[in-house]
């Protein structure tokens, strides 16, 4: 069986947000489809946020672990670091040990091909030095844009300079040298190809994000009964809500106007924001707006129970805006898979409502219309009321072993 060595940041026992399942998921099932995985990693104490235990680490995965330190918790003195500390993210002590330790089992193992992701700039430091090192294919998996400019309001991503400059280097650098830059969504592949149109179109290749059978196969097992048709209607948003990226507000005050309006109640409507990530932005306005009874900030759960309560409820939610047109969040995959009616507040233009359109989603208005949304949610909740459930046909391409099963096929063609 052929080797490819994995190196990424987002890994068990890694707790909180999405990323993880990507690597995670690839690292499960590439055995399956003729590659043995080694996972390079970093410490566990590097992570913010940790699980209890590495149960998620699939069996028989060689994982190796660099130790490195998170510059704002281990080198700062009163929450204060030196910038150049944390350029091009606060966790650049990793790439030392980790090209040492990856150098170790490329001699020891022999893999045939480099694999490293974002979003932890570091992560592709890493795979670039272990390319120069040993002449093995580089699969650099980018997910989403490290350098962007907002084409509305012209905000770029970074928004710091130096770690924007920083990561203009590493960019480039990356997709000059690397066999194969990889994208989830064909807005930021496109984007790239315009960017370096020196690079040949057989160098950029498409594998999205997708949804694990094997996680709503064990929710389904739990056997949990969908709670009666009648009131209140239960909506449910699962995963982070960031300020900028997924800003709520013109959702709450559209459910605020609602409600003053007499068309929705807490009798008739409860909003489920679950393990938003910002919840002490969101407290105050939901009290402002008086809508604290409808919309309810609820804590992280485990993954399993986060995909039995999306089987379970009423409707989901997927916000995504404007400035991330190029981007799908991992989560609308699991969405697609829960087959329950979906509610899209994101720009009609953007990869995300291509996606859903393509799946038969209709109730799609843009996140930052107060109108809009207010409309279109009547619309939605209407439409429930009157039994439709958005039956959907198979999803089974977004899986994520089919996603794997992509993969596998690129490290091939090497």
């Amino acid at each position: 069986m052929k080797k490819v060595l994995m190196v990424a940041y987002h890994y068990p026992p890694f707790g909180g947000g999405s990323g993880i399942h990507r690597t995670l998921k690839f690292s499960r099932y590439l055995s399956e489809y003729g590659w043995q995985p080694i996972v390079l990693t970093i410490s566990p104490h590097a992570y913010p946020r940790r699980e209890k235990a590495e149960d998620g680490v699939p069996a028989g995965v060689l994982t190796a672990r660099a130790f490195a330190l998170d510059t704002a918790r281990h080198l700062s003195f009163r929450g204060a670091y030196p910038q150049w500390m944390a350029v091009p993210d606060r966790w650049v002590t990793w790439w030392p040990t980790a090209v040492s330790i990856g150098a170790s089992l490329i001699r020891k193992h022999r893999p045939q091909a480099i694999w490293s992701t974002y979003p932890i700039a570091t992560a592709h430091m890493i795979g670039l030095a272990l390319h120069r090192l040993s002449g093995l294919p580089w699969v650099a998996d980018f997910r989403d844009p490290m350098v962007e400019k907002d084409p509305v309001t012209g905000e770029e991503f970074p928004r710091d300079p130096l770690v924007r400059k920083v990561s203009s280097w590493i960019e480039e650098r990356t997709v000059k040298l690397c066999n194969r830059a990889v994208f989830t969504t064909p807005g930021t592949l496109s984007m790239y190809a315009n960017r370096f149109p020196e690079i040949p179109d057989s160098q950029w290749a498409l594998i999205a994000n997708g949804y694990d059978e094997e996680d709503f196969a064990a929710a389904e097992r739990q056997n949990h009964a969908r709670p009666a048709t009648g009131k209140p209607v239960v909506l449910l948003h699962s995963g982070v809500l960031y300020p900028s990226e997924r800003d709520p507000m013109a959702f709450f005050q559209a459910l605020s106007e609602l409600r003053r309006s007499g068309k929705i109640s807490a009798a008739i409507l409860k909003v489920v924001l679950r393990a938003t990530g910002h919840d002490e932005d969101y407290r105050a306005p939901l009290r402002q707006l008086g809508i604290e009874d409808i919309v309810s900030l609820e804590p992280t759960i485990p993954h399993n129970d986060a995909v039995a309560e999306m089987l379970n409820v009423d409707g989901l939610l997927i916000l995504q805006a404007t400035n991330c047109n190029r981007q799908i969040p991992a989560k609308a995959y699991e969405c697609l898979r829960a087959g329950r009616p979906i509610f899209a507040m994101t720009d009609p233009a953007g990869d995300t409502a291509s996606l859903l359109r393509a799946e038969g989603i209709e109730s799609i208005v843009p996140l930052d219309s107060k109108n809009d949304i207010a409309n279109g949610l009547l619309n939605f909740l209407a439409k429930l009321g009157n039994g439709s459930d958005h039956v959907r046909p198979s999803v089974e391409r977004h899986s994520r072993k089919a996603r794997t099963r992509e993969l596998a096929a690129l490290l091939d063609s090497f």
